[in-house]
């Protein structure tokens, strides 16, 4: 069953049910991340109105909310949240705000990446950074417009529409993804990047990404793990190391100074960047990293 067809589904059950109608109005969404925001733009087109919290080249693992962001969410129709632990402050911030609304967890449906959790005895934890895999990001537009439709189901026909247009778009960019991973040979296909943000993108193209963070920038690598990280770039001659935009430079600076290897660019993990930046959207951000990875596998 196509995208389109599962939301007109749903749709015509809540038409059946007496859904309220909101076409006078815009809807007001607010979602915790900007990759989400963006997300939610695609397929809400005009009508929605989007409030994005943790917004552009801001680290959604340490960001703290203020009361103008309580205020945002006491006034949302609906909010869209990552989940898998991304966002350990939103339960708090939604009891503060007084918001009694939907709460949309975009990866719903979404079977996690698993990895061991430092200064937790290595416990296995969810890693939720589950947008670097297109395929899933393809499953949170679905969570994404079937919410929007909940609340909005005048807006079915819309939503439906503006969701299957931009799932052909995410097709069409998974495939050019494909394509230019699979033209580097397997054993190139190595990178270094400040905190493990791209396991799925990994999984998804056999990459090896190697970090010396955890899956949150706020933890911190013992000075052996660093000094062993490095021993495996120079022994593997490994050329794509990264920064990013939410993380601290300095680090994977010193790594690369030491290992003998030019740092390939900035790479954007966990949030866009602003509109004049080079990755403004979803879509662009996956073309901006890629572009960068391959031109450093391919030294």
């Amino acid at each position: 069953m196509s995208t389109v067809t599962r939301i007109l589904v749903v749709f015509c059950a809540l038409l059946v049910v007496g859904g309220t109608a909101r076409a006078e109005k815009t809807v007001k969404v607010v979602a915790s991340i900007s990759i989400i925001g963006d997300m939610v733009k695609n397929i809400g087109g005009d009508r929605v109105d989007v409030t994005t919290l943790a917004g552009a080249n801001v680290d959604a693992h340490a960001y703290e909310p203020t009361p103008a962001t309580a205020m945002s969410v006491s006034k949302a129709d609906l909010v869209v949240v990552n989940g898998l632990g991304l966002e350990g402050w939103m339960d708090r911030l939604i009891k503060a705000s007084g918001y009694k609304g939907t709460v949309v967890v975009a990866t719903t449906g979404i079977k996690p990446r698993k990895m061991k959790e430092e200064g937790k005895g290595h416990q296995e934890v969810a890693d939720p950074h589950a947008w670097q895999d297109i395929n899933d990001g393809r499953l949170y537009v679905d969570t994404i417009a079937k919410a929007l439709i909940s609340i909005d189901p005048e807006g079915a026909t819309t939503y439906a529409t503006l969701a299957e247009a931009y799932t052909k778009k995410l097709i069409d960019l998974n495939t050019w993804v494909k394509s230019e991973f699979s033209a580097i040979p397997k054993e190139k296909r190595r990178m270094i990047t400040s905190h493990d943000a791209f396991g799925y993108l990994g999984g998804a193209y056999e990459i090896e990404i190697l970090s010396p963070m955890g899956f949150s920038t706020e933890s911190e690598p013992s000075a052996g793990e660093v000094k062993k990280l490095i021993r495996q770039i120079r022994k593997e001659k490994i050329t794509a190391v990264f920064v990013e935009n939410i993380s601290d430079p300095r680090m994977i600076e010193q790594i690369a100074k030491e290992s003998g290897v030019t740092v390939g660019g900035e790479l954007y993990s966990d949030a866009l960047s602003k509109p004049d930046g080079p990755a403004p959207t979803y879509i662009d951000m996956f073309k901006n990293n890629v572009t960068k990875i391959v031109a450093a596998m391919r030294k």
